[in-house]
């Protein structure tokens, strides 16, 4: 069942180790099936260097195992919710990575401070607030994605431009039209994360870019107006 999906899904797993955005087992990919509303994600607890394609878990927007030998990542819920009020992305990468976590753990957005973050999010990255306790004790992973979607209609942000989240304490999401565009945009977000917490130890004082700096370098990769690149013939 769907092993054009589980390969892609796969590889996109196997980059994470690649650009070293995981440690051990913190981390995962999963990909979208929008025609029979099913995803792929990487098991739960499995070691990059011991999985295989098959290994890959099938599950419903419920969160509920349709196939596979193993359970699927306990995040499987974040990822369900995340992809009923997303409808336009293909897959979702989750991962403690170290520089972005640490944002998270301050409980801070990153700033756009410079036209590198600008080519691929538009705006500042949000970090989203804490669960309550009862959100926790109820339905942890779920209630994640729910309060992902919650923040971003709260705030108005369009989850295309934006495809990044801090969650508070916690670590990174992101997602993008399939997989790979996923694990794309965690390589960048840890990238950025990085260059934001060392632009502000060089000037505490620093402010975000000019917007119609950053209007430039995000529009010129995105939207109708877009030039950046070749285009397809």
């Amino acid at each position: 069942m769907l092993e054009g999906l589980k390969q892609e899904v796969y590889e996109a797993n196997m980059q994470l180790p690649r650009y070293g955005l995981v440690t051990f087992t913190w981390g995962n990919v999963s990909g979208i099936d929008r025609e029979s509303g099913l995803f792929v994600i990487k098991p739960s607890g499995v070691a990059y260097d011991a999985l295989r394609p098959e290994d890959l878990v099938v599950v419903d927007l419920m969160g509920q195992k349709v196939e596979g030998a193993y359970n699927p990542s306990s995040d499987t819920p974040s990822h369900a919710v995340l992809y009923q009020h997303f409808p336009k992305i293909g897959g979702i990468v989750h991962t403690h990575s170290s520089w972005a976590t640490s944002w998270a753990q301050a409980g801070r957005g990153i700033p756009c401070y410079g036209t590198t973050h600008a080519d691929y999010i538009y705006g500042e990255v949000p970090c989203v607030k804490n669960l309550t306790k009862t959100e926790i004790e109820e339905a942890y992973e779920k209630n994640t994605g729910l309060l992902i979607a919650r923040e971003f209609a709260a705030r108005g942000l369009d989850y295309e431009a934006t495809p990044a989240v801090l969650c508070k304490n916690h670590g990174p999401f992101t997602w993008g039209a399939s997989p790979a565009e996923a694990v794309h945009t965690a390589v960048v977000l840890e990238e950025v994360a990085k260059m934001a917490a060392r632009c502000e130890r060089l000037n505490p004082g620093n402010s975000p870019a000019p917007k119609s700096l950053q209007d430039k370098h995000y529009f010129r990769k995105h939207g109708a107006g877009a030039y950046y690149g070749q285009r397809e013939t």
